[in-house]
């Protein structure tokens, strides 16, 4: 009868699993595979006939490609700046929000998040017109000089609006998941600090830092994901420009493979480096700030 029983879970999960994770590996093991194999071989993406050519992707762009070296750069970059900006900004909300017991938080949780509902490459370009009309108008009629440049047409400048986009974009969901790593600290615990004596900065540093930290692994993981794969908000907003000063990985791999080149096996390979890169950063992140929970 165990046997009989065990058989008919083991069933019955199978049964739930199997079809998800075959259209799992059909759409997306299968495909990855293929990519670790085309990233060895000079195929165009079209043609039946293709050679195998060893590691002389790899050495193309580690060595002798200056536009994907030049995009690494950027996106080291755009990944800090991203990674610092929208955990310390979501947490900022986080315990804004929270200290408001009342039922605006529904209203203020609702406000930050509607941006991540809303498609990036729509929002790129209503965030192109607020840069290249909006901007530049309310600069002029208010003699508000740093409004009044050239936010898409300007290295400097543009690196900001990707930023700003980003960052509008991507801080609510952060936001949430540090509200809920907030509402689940004891409020006995905060109450025995006030009745203590503690304020809020000693509250925040000994009592809330220390118990949301695997929120906050969370959020450093999710946002070293999101920034190093960043390509909608780019591709709609500057296109990579101007000239290649803000193309990102994604967006470089995307023309090598489809945009210019055709290179398909190229671009496979730098898809690759990509994912060894961002596999081998976070299982640093995570091993460093699961020590620092366990201490914690």
């Amino acid at each position: 009868m165990i046997s009989t029983s065990k058989s008919r879970q083991t069933f019955l999960f199978l049964s739930f699993v199997l079809p998800g994770f075959l259209v799992y590996a059909l759409f997306v093991l299968w495909p990855a595979i293929g990519g670790l194999y085309y990233g060895f071989t000079n195929w165009n993406g079209l043609s039946r006939q293709f050679r195998f050519i060893g590691l002389a992707n790899y050495q193309e762009a580690f060595f002798d490609d200056p536009n994907f070296l030049r995009a690494v750069g950027f996106t080291l970059r755009y990944v800090v700046a991203m990674v610092i900006l929208q955990n310390g900004l979501a947490l900022l909300l986080a315990l804004l929000i929270d200290s408001r017991r009342s039922k605006t938080q529904v209203w203020y949780r609702t406000v930050f998040f509607l941006p991540n509902m809303i498609s990036m490459v729509i929002a790129g370009f209503m965030w192109m017109f607020i840069f290249t009309r909006v901007l530049p108008s309310l600069g002029q009629g208010l003699g508000l000089e740093f409004l009044d440049r050239s936010w898409i047409g300007d290295p400097k400048s543009s690196f900001w609006a990707i930023m700003i986009v980003s960052l509008w974009a991507g801080v609510g969901y952060l936001m949430l998941i540090y509200i809920a790593a907030l509402q689940g600290i004891p409020g006995q615990l905060i109450e025995a600090a006030y009745i203590d004596g503690a304020d809020e900065w000693t509250i925040f540093r000994r009592i809330k830092l220390p118990m949301i930290l695997p929120g906050i692994t969370i959020g450093v993981f999710l946002a070293l994901n999101s920034s190093f794969k960043v390509f909608e908000v780019v591709f709609s907003l500057t296109g990579g420009g101007p000239g290649r000063a803000t193309q990102v990985i994604a967006l470089n791999i995307f023309e090598e493979a489809f945009d210019l080149n055709f290179r398909y096996g190229y671009a496979s390979a730098q898809a690759n480096i990509l994912f060894l890169f961002v596999a081998l950063v976070t299982l640093v992140q995570l091993s460093v700030m699961k020590k620092r929970e366990i201490q914690a």
